[in-house]
């Protein structure tokens, strides 16, 4: 994959590019926020590892304007900045993942190499299909063989963005960004809630469970193997 890494401490930068490298990818450092953006705007990167405190432009006024110029690629933050208020801040303002400094290199590869996974962006009315159960996102409809899914709404929101991460894991994270928005406190066990109502719509009375719990991790949509 080809990489961008934005960081402005050049040991660390160096260090992550090396890293990179020798796992097969091919890497461009730039070690200040504006410089970052330009590249991102004007080269087709797969995944951006992007530090939050850069000089000219902080790196997530650096992410706003790269999704406002409507940029889809992947992009993991980096930052010392680690508590839930900074983590929400940085996925709400466009980011994919976000890893706290210090941090172990096998994790941040396997979350490099996790984002590099994601398939592209499908079309907004384009039809989700997961094994028998089909999702039309225009009429915000679903149905598992010819059974139609009595869905309230966040519940469809939720399986939408199942259907979309099919065969990836979904953390609990990640479904407050895409469906609440984070406007209520993320340590709650609404998420949980609204899942074990959407299983109990969506597998029930079926033979093969469709949506799984990732222990520790979060949800995953998809047949089993």
């Amino acid at each position: 994959m080809d990489i961008l890494i934005v960081e402005d401490d050049g040991e660390t930068a160096r260090f992550l590019a090396k890293a990179l490298q020798e796992s097969g990818h091919r890497t461009v450092v730039s070690e200040d926020g504006a410089e970052g953006l330009y590249l991102a705007l004007t080269e087709p990167f797969d995944v951006l590892v992007v530090d939050r405190m850069l000089p000219r432009l902080d790196g997530l006024a650096l992410l706003e304007t790269f999704r406002k110029a409507g940029k889809t690629a992947p992009v993991l933050i980096l930052s010392a900045l680690a508590d839930v208020d900074d983590r929400v801040a940085g996925l709400r303002a466009g980011g994919d993942d976000y890893l706290g400094k210090p941090f172990a290199l096998t994790e941040l590869l396997a979350r490099v190499d996790a984002l590099g996974r994601r398939p592209a962006p499908v079309a907004a009315h384009a039809l989700l299909k997961v094994g028998d159960l089909s999702i039309n996102p225009m009429a915000r409809t679903a149905r598992r063989a010819d059974r139609v899914l009595r869905l309230q709404p966040r519940e469809y929101q939720i399986l939408e963005y199942l259907a979309h991460h099919a065969g990836q894991v979904v953390t609990r994270m990640m479904l407050l960004s895409a469906v609440w928005g984070y406007d209520f406190d993320p340590q709650t066990n609404v998420i949980d809630v609204h899942v074990s109502r959407l299983r109990q719509k969506v597998d029930r009375d079926f033979p093969t469970a469709l949506i799984a719990t990732v222990r520790g991790a979060g949800y995953m949509l998809g047949v089993p193997e």
